[in-house]
């Protein structure tokens, strides 16, 4: 019997090492997308996610306070930086593939397992992208601790499908459109073609996953007639601990439809 598309979505939480992680996410974005092409879309359907995914034994994971901090001019530094985005992008995998799998009471329109789906594939490439550098390097992921609260969004906003929109895409997300460009410099002076490369692709896709982020919030607010600026403030304060830090990439977070409104008021405690 062919799986539903949460049926898949939970085959991939369920699956532990970061590379067969991946390559699964892969192969069930490209079946969903084959299907839909065909006019023939696969069954939602409905499976129970696990409240948190299957993770390789490494990298060891600390609390935030805890990860040692490198230059980052060194090459070790690099190393660390490559590390801590190829933990970032793993997770993302699993957080849009629970997007997909968690909210089954909610009904949305097929082009919003499109976008989470498009979104976790992209993920999944920028992983193995980030991966390959690292191995160029001499190291690997997992070789580093890594931070162990990336899942709290996640498991605070395990009923809340307006508050995951909001801290994952719209926040966290967020700003890794105001910290890659720094990155990428950073790279460019070690003169690591292949890092900058795989940086350029992951902060030109990264504005459609905020933008995804943003238009089904925005849908979800209109069809429950709620004023989403207010809201997400809301919702923000509820679930991200701790105020935001600027400085924003304004264009690129107006270019995925975050207007300045929705973020500078977040920037001093309440």
């Amino acid at each position: 019997m062919t799986q539903s598309l949460r049926e898949m979505a939970v085959e991939v939480l369920r699956t532990a090492g970061g590379r067969e992680k991946t390559a699964l996410a892969r192969a069930h974005a490209a079946r969903w997308f084959a299907a839909r092409k065909a006019g023939d879309p696969l069954a939602i359907g409905a499976a129970q996610p696990p409240l948190r995914p299957a993770r390789p034994d490494r990298p060891e994971l600390l609390d935030p306070r805890d990860v040692p901090r490198r230059r980052p001019g060194s090459p070790e530094g690099r190393i660390a930086i490559l590390h801590a985005i190829a933990h970032i992008e793993l997770n993302a995998v699993d957080l849009h593939w629970d997007l997909v799998a968690r909210f089954h009471d909610i009904n949305m329109p097929l082009g919003f397992y499109d976008d989470w789906v498009k979104a976790a594939d992209e993920e999944a490439k920028h992983f193995n992208l980030i991966c390959d550098c690292l191995e160029s390097l001499g190291s690997h992921y997992g070789a580093l601790p890594a931070h162990a609260g990336m899942w709290r969004a996640a498991e605070d906003t395990v009923d809340d499908i307006l508050g995951r929109l909001a801290v994952v895409p719209m926040v966290l997300e967020a700003r890794g459109l105001d910290v890659t460009p720094g990155m990428i410099e950073i790279f460019e002076r070690a003169k690591d073609a292949d890092a900058v490369a795989a940086l350029r692709v992951i902060y030109a896709e990264e504005v459609g996953h905020v933008a995804y982020g943003s238009k089904w919030f925005n849908f979800l607010c209109g069809r429950q007639g709620l004023d989403p600026q207010p809201v997400f403030l809301d919702l923000v304060r509820r679930y991200f601990h701790g105020p935001l830090k600027p400085p924003f990439n304004e264009e690129k977070r107006a270019q995925a439809g975050l207007p300045p409104d929705f973020y500078w008021p977040l920037t001093e405690p309440v």
